[in-house]
């Protein structure tokens, strides 16, 4: 149902990047797929701390260099054993370079950890995960620190697929993928809306409503859509379950996540433009924020995905 050729895995030293690299891994073997482990290292100091130095000078030695390169294929033959990983080294600011390389080779997917050294530790916002997020030319798989390190080792599962959808066009290409997905990885998809009016403290100007009618008549009419969205051929290896959730989005898709044991959550989010002014503070946001499962963000901005 969708096309991934190249998956683009930033990684750094630590357990959730390896987790990270691990997803990617399976993901690329579910679809036949390219996969490139990408480290970036600053590589120079400024001129302005050396004071009789008019340019950069490099941090490291030729001979530290090669070291280092040779700990971290050591790191993902590690994470993947000896699968077919492409390792690409570069020199520069860490979201520019992942980006940079993400649209050279054309990456369908990007996945990465929302946790790791050189700056992951810190909350998700004004990380390199959040800044990748906001400006990928791809959909973004995260993989939150729940998942490793604890679970480094275990297999990558999609037996439970979360897909919150608001009707848009976003989330019609959200749905595509957890299609997918949940074809590759013979998984179950749960197919959920979340209805955000009337909930229990609902505004005195509703009052003169049959409020409980209402809601019944907007739940059903959410039912018939989702059921609506689910293609005939889907439904020879895929029993959807669906769900309307009443309340705040975020809080839904997650608690619905949490009791479903879901393996990940599949977001359609809004066209890169927007997604850099608005994603952090949004639902998208809370959702990559807590969710203790990956969680793949797909834009409408990236193309309708495609059918098998």
């Amino acid at each position: 149902m969708i096309t991934i050729k190249r998956i683009l895995c930033p990684i750094d030293s630590s357990p959730f990047s390896q987790r990270a690299l691990r997803y990617a891994a399976a993901l690329a073997s579910w679809y036949d797929a390219g996969l490139i482990a990408h480290s970036v290292r600053s590589g120079l100091m400024p001129s302005a701390r050396w004071i009789d130095a008019p340019l950069p000078l490099p941090l490291e030695t030729p001979e530290e260099r090669a070291a280092g390169e040779r700990a971290v294929r050591a790191f993902v033959e590690k994470a993947v054993g000896d699968g077919p990983v492409e390792v690409v080294f570069s020199e520069g600011p860490v979201v520019d370079e992942i980006l940079r390389l993400a649209r050279e080779q054309t990456a369908d997917l990007i996945v990465m950890g929302t946790h790791g050294v050189s700056g992951f530790e810190r909350l998700l916002l004004g990380s390199v995960t959040e800044r990748v997020l906001r400006k990928a030319p791809c959909p973004v798989l995260t993989v939150p620190r729940e998942a490793s390190p604890e679970t480094v080792d275990a297999d990558v599962t999609c037996r439970a697929i979360v897909c919150p959808v608001d009707f848009g066009e976003a989330s019609q290409s959200a749905l595509h993928y957890a299609l997918s997905l949940a074809q590759e990885a013979q998984g179950r998809l749960v197919l959920m809306h979340v209805l955000e009016y009337f909930i229990e403290d609902e505004p005195r100007i509703n009052a003169h409503f049959n409020v409980p009618e209402y809601r019944r008549a907007l739940e059903h009419d959410a039912r018939e859509r989702l059921e609506a969205m689910i293609p005939e051929a889907a439904r020879a290896w895929c029993e959807p379950e669906i769900v309307v959730g009443h309340g705040k989005a975020y809080r839904e898709i997650l608690r619905v996540a949490g009791e479903r044991s879901a393996d990940l959550i599949v977001l359609g989010v809004q066209g890169r433009g927007v997604i850099d002014r608005t994603l952090f503070g949004s639902t998208a946001e809370h959702v990559v924020r807590k969710a203790t499962c990956p969680t793949l963000t797909v834009s409408s901005a990236y193309g309708k995905a495609e059918h098998a």
